[in-house]
């Protein structure tokens, strides 16, 4: 793991907050040269500090406008049927987020999906066919109060 500094976490807060940040104005407010900033910036790239880059996108403007928190129980742990939805949900373009969990779900999922209609689809002829799902649980998300926080703020 690398040590991380003031001077790194400053420049992750701002990547943070704009990752299209020009590399000499990323400089200019961290108070270093350009290429002593890239060099800091790749070596955070290449420990894995930093993962990657992206636009955050607005989902309802994009058509899709139903969200749900899916709580899946799995009828048991065999290892094929596991690898088998794991797999599944992964290439799932409706599934944005799965999380392996304690409590009485295995799985949590974080659904995206243009509507009702389309999330029952989603239900009915994707997850409820997958073997190695008992049962699903469905929290319809109402309002988003608080998303995609900074790891370092």
């Amino acid at each position: 793991m690398q040590r991380i500094d003031d001077r790194d976490r400053h420049i992750l807060r701002l990547l943070q907050e704009d990752s299209r940040i020009s590399n000499a104005e990323l400089a200019e407010k961290v108070g270093m040269s350009p290429s002593a900033l890239w060099r800091r910036v790749r070596a955070l790239e290449d420990t894995g500090v930093i993962e990657r880059y992206g636009a955050v996108v607005n989902a309802p403007a994009m058509g899709l406008g139903f969200q749900a928190i899916v709580h899946v129980q799995l009828t048991r742990h065999d290892p094929d049927k596991l690898t088998e939805f794991i797999r599944a949900v992964e290439l799932s373009p409706l599934v944005q987020e799965c999380y392996a969990t304690t409590g009485q779900s295995d799985y949590q999922l974080r659904v995206l999906a243009p509507d009702l209609e389309a999330y029952n689809r989603f239900l009915e002829e994707f997850l409820f066919r997958l073997p190695a799902v008992a049962s699903a649980q469905t929290n319809v998300v109402l309002r988003t109060i608080k998303r995609d926080r900074p790891v370092i703020s």
